[in-house]
């Protein structure tokens, strides 16, 4: 059956039952949502800094002392940066729910893996050359690490990760497959979000209590409240508020606040358990303010750019900064300040670049090359018909 033309308005009624009714062809209120973009940059500023002012370990050998010391004031903030891994997640929900809705589960597939692998690819060949060019940074890849990695199983494989942060990819992933076989296999609806959420909820609650494994993997409980608070939030953007969308995002709130002190300070306490719930409270209210409409003033032009530029900047910044950080602190003896101001500005270069000259020509390309094929698997030639079309 056909579905009606877009901007056909929902019937009256209680919203659950019309947005259930409503297709996925009905559009949202507004067009792209650059306050969206530039949040997400905020996000992965916040995990920049965590990794270069306010952790230990490899980045400490750069700065050939704890960053503490380099940055007393800055490092006290910055211990608190990794959560911008979680503020990701709530962005990504809401992203998620906006971009599957009105298409297939192919067209979700292909979108998924355009976006995701070009940028990845590149990143992983630039961190294993960089291993191997100053391995006093980090252990040089061995060729079987580098192969699998690129498949970005390499996590549930057990094998070695080459970027560091892309343990969150795997997470991304297993909430794609997740929204996919449950929600865009049928058709994206108000209802079928509504339900994937209070399932995926009640599912990630009793998890904690199973003790096994293979459920903790599939259900993530420590990373689901964030997901679903972010397509619940989408829903009252697009649908506007009601108590029930309302009351996902409160009960995904109350979760995400315990989830995130208990994983974030528990292990660590010098960092204090009210300031994570602050700056989970903020992550949610940051994408709620963008899901009322409030940001809509928030359209400069920039910040598409500032879009486009986290994903890549996020894959290489790490590793690769603290390649810089050794050259230029340690190696040519910049001052600090100066060395961690020109890592960022080099990491967002190299992020454009990457979305510029790899990103942006591949991605459509693999797109396509996705693309099914009619006619026994061979695309029809141009100007010609084909059978059912």
């Amino acid at each position: 059956m056909a579905a009606p033309p877009s901007g056909v308005a929902p019937a009256p009624g209680p919203l659950i039952g019309r947005a259930a009714e409503v297709p996925a062809a009905s559009g949202p209120r507004r067009g792209r949502l650059l306050a969206l973009d530039g949040l997400r940059l905020v996000a992965a500023l916040m995990v920049c800094l965590y990794h270069y002012t306010g952790r230990g370990g490899t980045v400490s050998a750069s700065w050939h002392t704890h960053p503490a010391r380099l940055f007393p004031v800055l490092s006290r903030a910055a211990v608190y940066g990794n959560l911008g891994v979680q503020f990701f997640f709530v962005i990504s929900g809401f992203v998620i729910c906006m971009s599957s809705w009105g298409r297939t589960l192919g067209d979700f597939f292909r979108s998924r893996v355009a976006r995701l692998y070009p940028a990845y690819w590149v990143a992983l060949v630039l961190v294993t050359a960089a291993s191997l060019a100053l391995p006093a940074v980090v252990r040089p890849v061995r060729l079987d690490e580098f192969l699998v990695n690129l498949t970005m199983l390499q996590q549930p494989m057990g094998a070695t990760r080459v970027l560091g942060v892309c343990w969150t990819l795997w997470a991304e992933v297993r909430f794609y497959v997740l929204f996919a076989l449950l929600v865009v296999l049928r058709g994206v609806t108000y209802r079928r979000v509504v339900l994937f959420a209070a399932v995926w909820t009640t599912a990630a609650v009793l998890c904690r209590s199973s003790g096994d494994e293979l459920l903790n993997q599939v259900v993530m409980p420590d990373y689901a409240p964030f997901f679903v608070g972010g397509l619940a939030l989408y829903l009252i953007h697009r649908f506007g508020g009601d108590p029930l969308a309302w009351g996902i995002v409160a009960m995904s709130w109350l979760l995400a606040q315990s989830e995130a002190t208990r994983g974030l300070w528990g292990p660590h306490p010098h960092r204090d358990p009210y300031v994570v719930i602050l700056v989970v409270t903020a992550a949610f209210a940051a994408v709620a303010a963008v899901a009322l409409d409030w940001t809509r003033r928030a359209s400069w032009p920039w910040l598409a750019t500032a879009g486009a530029l986290t994903y890549p900047f996020y894959l290489v910044h790490e590793h690769l900064g603290w390649f810089v950080i050794r050259v230029l602190h340690r190696g040519l003896g910049l001052p600090s300040w100066p060395t961690l101001a020109v890592t960022v500005a080099g990491m967002l270069l190299l992020a454009w670049l990457i979305h510029r000259f790899v990103e942006r020509p591949l991605g459509p390309r693999l797109k396509r090359a996705l693309k099914e094929r009619k006619s026994g698997g061979r695309s029809p030639r141009r100007g010609c018909s084909s059978a059912g079309s």
